[in-house]
């Protein structure tokens, strides 16, 4: 059962990952191009000019919102090797240290203390396992999958792309500012309560009460870069 626990165990964290960074480039992608739309609009009777300010902010925006998800993945992998080297170094020049450390950490877990020397001598006989032990029961840090440092971007920054063009899409479609700041309010506010209700879902939160505020967040956006706009115009 130990063989099939493992890989499940790891498919299940990238998914995760990937369905976070989702997560992040969505909520950002549908809040700051809405509130740039609807501020824009509070000042400019052009749709052409909304849809020219809204793709340059959300090309901006994905790049951006990219960059960081790369940036974060490449630390992220970074800092994994750095304390897995310094594992090894404890393993090779403390051993006896470390050994204490695993004990410690069986008896955490329950292990019988008839049991604990056994199973520390059987862990530390592979410096390998043995650091990977340390590393996931010690520092509680799973090793990072090398293809996040692609992935994160890509999602972070294409989740981004897709949330900022929804509300984008009215201005783009119909003539009059007048006539496409009201449908893409409606738009913006719906879909900013699907996506809360899904992010709700996948954090495991109630998905009405996060869809509320997810929606609350992105109105109170809008209004204000709309209210901000119009006073200073």
């Amino acid at each position: 059962m130990s063989q099939h626990h493992h890989p499940h165990h790891e498919h299940h964290l990238q998914s995760s990952a990937g369905m976070r960074d989702f997560v992040i480039g969505m909520a950002d992608g549908l809040t700051v191009p809405f509130a740039l739309a609807a501020g824009l609009a509070g000042v400019i009777d052009s749709t052409g000019l909304i849809v020219t300010a809204g793709v340059a902010e959300i090309a901006a925006g994905t790049i951006a919102m990219g960059l960081g998800g790369y940036l974060g993945a490449k630390t992220e992998k970074e800092h994994y090797e750095a304390e897995e080297q310094r594992e090894y170094w404890e393993v090779e020049r403390l051993p006896h240290v470390e050994a204490k450390e695993v004990g410690d950490i069986l008896r955490d877990f329950g292990v019988p203390e008839v049991h604990v020397p056994a199973v520390v001598a059987g862990i530390s006989d592979n410096p390998k396992k043995w650091v990977d032990f340390m590393m996931r029961f010690e520092l509680g840090l799973e090793r990072p999958d090398a293809r996040r440092i692609y992935q994160s971007p890509l999602i972070i920054g294409s989740a981004y792309m897709l949330g900022g063009l929804v509300p984008l899409l009215p201005y783009i479609f119909l003539e009059k500012v007048s006539e496409a700041l009201p449908v893409s309010v409606v738009v913006g506010l719906v879909a900013l309560f699907a996506f809360g209700a899904f992010k709700g879902y996948f954090t495991g939160q109630k998905p009405i009460r996060s869809a509320m505020q997810t929606t609350l967040i992105g109105s109170l956006a809008a209004a204000t870069a709309y209210g901000v706009a119009s006073m200073i115009a």
